[in-house]
């Protein structure tokens, strides 16, 4: 009997390419046919291997054939992207749920080889998997010029710790030279991101509708539009749980848990809190939102989460309507 599922795109799938990656290898497990093998985690090498497997089955029929792998760091990126070149559906699958896939086996044992078996039987009976939408070169720009600023950032903040502690002026000469090449380098990297935010028309346009809310400048749309590119598409909580803004209910029987919010993706999240607070001080719509539920006793987390969840249905809306309109509506 043929196994298939149903992806949340409508689309069927039959047979599975399951990618186990690594740093320098990739175990490949194809289903059903049950066959394995290493190859080096290159472009050309995947690209090759899954050319040769769409050969098998050559013409329209490719669309039977799902290739999937893990997200491991950005390791996973040849993969990927020879997926997308070559017009198959792919599917990066989350660390956590392919783990607690295993587990819903009775899976204890872990090798690379197990690995990408249960990544192949993962995709064949996995229930409404996000096919893999390769990124504008843009979007892609924008996602490592924030990485590389986030890293310069941690740095700087890691040297102004050692500072702190220097008792030796040699020691605390030498870090504060450290510390002022790394502003520099942070302001030409914030400078790259704005540039690039004002030359791609598509960019530029999401851009001009976030800050138009009061709260929302320069990198924080950036960091948005780099981390969360489906802002505009998705429904009002969805885009709250991708932000990690939406609340869980934590009930049993009569017992009911305070809810709590947490996932979602850390580095715009962070973003989106810096934005609330700054709101919430001086955007007149956000600031009475915030007083009210302050009024009501309300603790700061919770009201700055609030905030948080409510700045995140804004952007989302004003993405999808392409209004700044929206914002003062829902504000």
């Amino acid at each position: 009997m043929t196994i298939t599922t149903m992806p949340s795109n409508g689309e069927r799938f039959n047979r599975v390419i399951a990618f186990e990656v690594s740093k320098a290898d990739l175990v490949v497990y194809c289903a059903p046919q049950d066959v394995s093998s290493t190859i080096p985690n290159t472009k050309s090498a995947v690209r090759r291997y899954l050319k040769k497997q769409t050969r098998t089955k050559p013409g329209p029929e490719v669309s039977d054939l799902l290739v999937v792998c893990e997200a491991t760091g950005g390791y996973e990126r040849f993969v990927l992207e020879a997926a997308a070149e070559l017009g198959l559906a792919c599917h990066r699958a989350h660390g956590s749920r392919v783990r607690a896939y295993a587990r819903y086996r009775g899976t204890h044992a872990k090798s690379d080889a197990i690995d990408a078996r249960l990544l192949a039987d993962y995709g064949l009976h996995g229930e409404n998997l996000k096919l893999y939408q390769p990124p504008s070169p843009a979007q892609d720009r924008l996602r490592a010029l924030l990485g590389r600023r986030t890293e310069l950032r941690r740095a700087m903040e890691a040297e102004q710790c050692r500072l702190d502690h220097a008792l030796d002026k040699d020691i605390a000469h030498s870090i504060k030279a450290l510390i002022a090449v790394l502003q520099r380098l942070l302001a030409g990297i914030e400078a790259k991101i704005v540039l690039l935010m004002k030359e791609d028309a598509d960019l530029a346009e999401k851009a001009r509708l976030l800050q138009g809310v009061k709260g929302i400048g320069p990198i924080t749309a950036a960091t948005l539009l780099g981390y969360v590119p489906e802002l505009g598409s998705l429904s009002r909580g969805a885009a709250a749980a991708l932000l990690g803004v939406a609340p869980f209910d934590r009930d049993s029987g009569k017992i009911k848990g305070k809810r709590h919010i947490f996932a979602g993706r850390g580095e715009a999240r962070s973003c989106l809190y810096m934005a609330a607070i700054s709101a919430m001080r001086y955007n007149p719509k956000f600031k009475e939102f915030a007083t009210r539920l302050k009024q009501r006793g309300k603790p700061f987390k919770l009201v700055a989460a609030a905030t948080m969840r409510k700045l995140a249905t804004v952007v989302n809306a004003m993405l999808r309507t392409g209004t700044p309109k929206t914002a003062q509506t829902l504000a």
